[in-house]
């Protein structure tokens, strides 16, 4: 019934009525500026009769925003009271106006429709009965008769028309809120989207940091537990590649953090110059990649293939750290149009190496780099292998 709108609108509304009052009712009181203002203080009306009709529509008027419906049930209560004292059309009844404007603009449908029906009956009802009322004249005869039946037809037409007028007006403004209404909610979710990629982002890369070094620092620190006792030389030297290790892993959230403050193209990002110290790291790990280069690349590739590539390989590697035996075949073909990635490594114990479906974040990672160049990516376990195979295109997004 009521809607929650703000008190300065409250307020205006207010006051917009009784300037509308005083201008449209007060006009036709003042002495000699019309034969309404003898018919008024002359006729069957009192004066105080008459401000009373006039009070109750522009009072309906106030409240138009706040409760469209009860203004509209306002109104007709006004032009009800307006007709069977036999009041012509008068000034105030502009305020009905902004009340069918308001059941348009404000209301809900059904109530939209509804002032549509008002709009449209309560033009032709008053036309008919101020036609025949105010015709001045007795319809007696024929020609009264018909008289009062054209000056029906006129009126009803000019009030039909000023209140459907009205009321489509107020659907305008109708649609011109709800497109206002739609655009926020499309620049909210694009918002919303925006935060969820930029989510993701981050899990993808706070993996591919944290991950990979983690999984070089387990496999070290287990070396070095073992060799501590028989080759003190070979815990010192594992220890070694330890801290080197956690001092780029720090290195590197360092560098994403900085990124994550400003924009995701701030800082440098690794590049194929890189591999050679990422394999450097898994051979520290233990783990002996035999890698093949077939053919070599045609030129500089594009830096977002470049990175993709170095992602790719790092998880791959990662999960042969943690599930594989050591034995780990890295193939890379760069080709005119694409560069195809392939990493096999042997699975120890039952094969519980993970698959790309299942709940981890490396596998999705890897996915991801490949479909956001524009490439396709695949895992699966062949015989007592795990492979991992990634396409991506060089020329750009497919």
């Amino acid at each position: 019934m009521f809607r929650r709108i703000s008190r300065t609108w409250l307020v205006l509304d207010i006051v917009g009525a009784v300037i509308g009052f005083s201008l449209t009712a007060g006009v036709p009181l003042v002495p000699g500026s019309s034969g309404l203002s003898a018919w008024i203080v002359d006729g069957p009306w009192s004066t105080s009769a008459y401000v009373l009709v006039g009070v109750v529509i522009w009072g309906a008027a106030a409240i138009a925003r706040l409760s469209p419906a009860l203004a509209l049930g306002v109104a007709w209560v006004g032009a009800v009271l307006q007709m069977s004292a036999g009041l012509p059309p008068v000034p105030f009844d502009a305020g009905i106006l902004v009340v069918l404007f308001a059941t348009a603009a404000w209301g809900s449908t059904r109530l939209a429709w509804i002032g549509g029906a008002s709009a449209l009956g309560g033009g032709l009802i008053g036309g008919a009965y101020f036609g025949v009322t105010w015709s001045g004249e007795l319809v007696t005869d024929a020609a009264s008769a018909l008289r009062a039946a054209l000056t029906s037809a006129l009126l009803g037409a000019l009030f039909v028309l000023a209140m459907v007028m009205s009321w489509g007006a107020g659907l305008l403004w109708r649609v011109v809120l709800q497109s206002r209404a739609t655009q926020a909610a499309r620049r909210q979710a694009e918002v919303l989207a925006a935060e969820e990629q930029e989510r993701v982002r981050i899990a993808r890369d706070m993996h591919d940091v944290v991950a990979h070094s983690l999984a070089v620092v387990i496999a070290q620190a287990d070396g070095a537990r073992y060799a501590a006792a028989s080759r003190p030389e070979t815990a010192t030297e594992a220890l070694g590649t330890i801290a080197q290790t956690a001092r780029a892993a720090l290195s590197d959230v360092r560098m994403l953090l900085t990124q994550l403050r400003h924009r995701q193209g701030d800082g440098p990002q690794p590049t194929l110059a890189d591999l050679e110290t990422l394999f450097a790291q898994v051979r520290q790990a233990g783990v002996e990649p035999r890698i093949t280069v077939d053919p070599m690349p045609p030129g500089e590739p594009p830096g977002a293939i470049q990175l993709a590539v170095y992602r790719i390989l790092q998880e791959a590697l990662t999960n042969a750290i943690r599930h594989g035996d050591g034995a780990v075949a890295v193939h890379l073909g760069w080709h005119p149009d694409r560069v195809e990635i392939e990493i096999r490594n042997a699975v120890v114990g039952d094969g519980s190496a993970p698959v790309l479906g299942e709940a981890g974040h490396g596998l999705i990672g890897m996915r991801e780099r490949a479909q956001l160049v524009g490439g396709g990516f695949a895992a699966e376990r062949v015989g007592g292998e795990f492979v991992v195979r990634a396409t991506l295109p060089i020329g750009g997004a497919a």
